[in-house]
Order: C-alpha cells, then sequence, then structure tokens
C-alpha cells in the first residue's frame, strides 16, 4: 500500500535480507535468455561475480558486462530489451543511482528485470512497470531490524517461475520458489520459509505506521531528498569537499558519498575524530569505494541532525 506496489504483483518475506532475497531470484530465474548485468559499485559487482562464477551462466548463455567506475553510471542504453536486466537502483558504496523513471527498461521487453533496490525503496520513486523482480531489507531506509528480505514479483516474473527450472542446478529449500512446478503462493501470503523474528515484524510494522503518518512515501522521499539538499548547499559553499557522484540527476539521497582534498590516512583520521566525539558514526567510505566518506540520508535520518553534522565536518577537516 504505502509503495503502490500494483495488485497483481506478490509480496513475500524471505531469510537473509535483501542479499537472500536478490540470491533466490538469481537462482531460481537467471539461465532462461540471455543476460545484461550492470553495476558500478561493490554490490552490484557482487551480484556479476556470483551469475558467472557460482550459477556458472556463461556455460549455457550470453552474459554481457556493463560497468562504470565510483561516482558514474555506466551507459544503460546498451541494455538489450530481449535479455534480462540485472541492477541495482541506487549503488550504496558509491552513492549513484539509476536515473528516475528507468527509461533504460524498455515497456515491451521480452526479458524480466532483477533490481536490487535495498536502500532506494521508501525513499525514491519506484516505477513498478519497469521492474519484475524488486528486493529489499527492512532495515535500510526504514531502519528496521536485519535480517528479512523482501521479494516483490511482477507477473512476468511468476511466469518465468513456472515455465523454466534450471538445469543440474539443485536449490536448497530455503532459496525454493516453486513448488511441484507452480509459485509457492505461501511464500507470498504470509508461510514464511523459516520463521521471522516476531519483534522484527512488530518493528517493521511500526516503521510502516509512521510512514503512513508521516504522509507515506511522497513524505519519506521528501525526507531524504531535504537530507541531500543540506549537503549540496554545504558542497557548494567549501572547496575542501565534493560528492562522488558529480551528475545530480545520478546523485543518492540516502547513501551520500563524498570526496575530500584529504589523503586517505588524513580521511581516516577524520572519521575517527567525529567519532571520537560522539558526532557521528561509521561514515568512512565503504572498504572498496575510493578515500571517501559516506553519510547515511535516508527517510529515518532527521534533517535537523543533517544541518548539526556540517559544521562539524568544517572543523575535523
Amino acid at each position: 500500500e504505502i509503495l503502490g506496489i500494483p495488485d497483481d504483483y506478490l509480496v513475500g518475506i524471505v531469510p537473509a535480507s535483501d542479499t537472500g532475497a536478490y540470491e533466490m531470484a538469481m537462482w531460481n530465474m537467471l539461465g532462461a535468455r540471455d543476460v545484461d548485468i550492470c553495476h558500478w559499485e561493490s554490490f552490484g559487482k557482487g551480484w556479476f561475480a556470483d551469475a558467472i562464477s557460482h550459477l556458472k551462466l556463461r556455460d549455457t548463455v550470453t552474459v554481457n558486462e556493463h560497468t562504470a567506475d565510483y561516482g558514474h553510471l555506466p551507459d544503460l542504453s546498451k541494455c538489450d530489451p530481449k535479455n534480462d536486466i540485472c541492477f541495482t537502483f541506487n549503488g550504496t558504496t558509491s552513492g549513484v543511482r539509476v536515473h528516475e523513471g528507468c527509461d533504460f527498461i524498455a515497456d515491451d521487453r521480452e526479458g524480466i528485470t532483477f533490481c536490487d533496490a535495498t536502500s532506494a525503496c521508501f525513499a525514491m520513486n519506484m516505477p513498478w512497470e519497469k521492474l519484475d523482480v524488486t528486493t529489499y531489507s527492512w532495515q535500510k531506509v526504514l531502519g528496521g531490524e536485519g535480517a528479512h528480505g523482501v521479494l516483490v514479483l511482477s507477473p512476468r516474473a511468476v511466469e518465468r517461475i513456472e515455465s523454466f527450472t534450471p538445469e543440474n542446478r539443485p536449490l536448497p529449500k530455503i532459496m525454493r520458489l516453486a513448488k511441484k512446478g507452480k509459485i509457492d503462493a505461501g511464500i507470498f501470503k504470509g508461510a514464511t520459509i523459516n520463521t521471522p523474528s516476531m519483534l522484527a515484524v512488530e518493528d517493521y510494522i511500526g516503521a510502516l505506521e509512521w510512514s503512513k503518518s508521516i504522509g507515506g512515501v511522497q513524505g519519506l522521499i521528501k525526507i531524504s531528498q531535504d537530507n541531500l539538499k543540506v549537503i549540496e548547499d554545504f558542497v557548494e559553499e567549501n572547496d575542501f569537499i565534493s560528492f562522488l557522484a558529480e551528475d545530480p540527476s545520478i546523485r543518492s539521497s540516502t547513501s551520500v558519498c563524498l570526496k575530500l582534498d584529504l589523503t586517505p590516512d588524513q580521511i581516516k583520521s577524520l572519521v575517527a575524530l567525529l567519532e571520537t566525539e560522539n558526532v557521528a558514526y561509521d561514515i568512512g567510505g565503504y572498504r572498496d569505494a575510493p578515500p571517501s566518506i559516506r553519510i547515511w540520508c535516508g527517510s529515518t535520518v532527521e534533517t535537523e541532525d543533517v544541518k548539526a553534522l556540517m559544521p562539524w565536518l568544517k572543523w575535523a577537516y
């Protein structure tokens, strides 16, 4: 309801967070046709590696890799509408998101799309008509407890599950989406594969109720956008700091990644200094990313707190 997911889509709770949900989709559905895998940061790169090294898709289909350096998007127009497409909606470790509307995905596509939206759902508009498989986790934008993933399937994704059985690909029970050639409907009616934490469920319900109270998804998006605007204004006024994503149209409003006019060791010292002062925790850039800092600006972060952080950044620099 809050995300505006179409009525004919299925929504299920699955084990192992967003990673579990995305891996389930890959292992159940990839291999029916050629694949375009798009990545521009560490998590998307991980999906590509799994497709090649573990699913060994290149033994049976063509796998095209579309990639770009941190801070940039690959040329997504190269994606073939006849192929399946795997991509992350928002690159959590690079601060780069896809363009609004996902126009690189054809409306008349023959393949299905696999979208890792874990740091996008609830903070960015999701063009559901472009998304066949969408995954996210409770702990990202809504700040809930971890461990549980959400898997959203379009009718086209369901048709794939029911018409395609990968050869020589045994699936453990915890990852099976089909039963006797049909979608396992129980997963999408609350009969989870394994029992989720009831405390985590209550926490998530509380987060959803709060989301409704502030205006639903548009209220959540506004908070994240307001948080980003605070940082954009600060960057505009200070020469020592800049965005990893230079193009504003692909700049994430949740995982905001910033370069500093400092050496890598100095950046580590700045991060440690802010933590020692109890100002900011864990804002160092991701381990695979260029030397940088990463400020979470999702919808549970109050804009006044982002404003309060800015003079501390300048002080620590």
